[in-house]
């Protein structure tokens, strides 16, 4: 019997996003267990040869419009960041080395600055801000970020992603089976409670 479902996620995928908060949602009344595995979404579709639908001008238009309308659907407060797309390489591996008793609440601040709250995270004064809210030393993330050990971790994720055949974000993984985007989380909970 399954007791989990991964959830493959990125901060850059806005439907990472909305998936995030249904999830949250959904752990206060279920008692689902949740797995987040951060991945690298640029280095997956370099790894798939996919063209990211936000370089598809008529595409970005589109994701636009649905983000919203879920995000209304959902009542979750929602707004399109006006710096997207950013490299979310640091703050990827930003999950990889702060203390995992800070773990939920780096996810949550880092979706909600970006998602919510149109905070411009590819710029370093606006990650140090956030981790200090957290209680999050920054001089030491910053540091820890660069090591080898886990720029290798972050990569080796992305490329257990590729293996498991994911292309996208969110993406999530129950009974060894692969249900992507946010409009498949119902799907894949049904799967878990079957």
């Amino acid at each position: 019997m399954i007791n989990s479902i991964e959830f493959y996620y990125d901060f850059t995928s806005p439907y990472s996003f909305l998936a995030h908060k249904r999830i949250r949602e959904i752990e206060k009344k279920e008692k689902i267990n949740f797995i987040y595995k951060p991945i690298l979404l640029g280095g997956l579709h370099n790894l798939t040869g996919i063209t990211a639908p936000v370089f598809i001008k008529s595409k970005k238009k589109f994701i636009q419009q649905d983000c919203q309308m879920i995000a209304n659907k959902f009542n979750i407060n929602f707004k399109f960041n006006n710096k997207f797309p950013i490299n979310s390489l640091n703050l990827m591996r930003g999950v990889l080395v702060i203390n995992k008793e800070l773990n939920n609440k780096y996810i949550d601040h880092f979706f909600d600055s970006y998602w919510s709250f149109n905070i411009d995270l590819s710029e370093q004064k606006n990650i140090k801000n956030i981790l200090e809210k957290i209680q999050i030393n920054a001089n030491n993330f910053f540091n820890d970020i660069k090591k080898q050990e886990t720029k290798d971790l972050l990569k080796n994720l992305t490329k257990e992603a590729f293996d498991k055949e994911i292309f996208g974000a969110p993406t999530f993984i129950v009974n060894n089976k692969l249900f992507w985007g946010q409009d498949r989380l119902d799907y894949a909970i049904n799967e878990f409670l079957n």
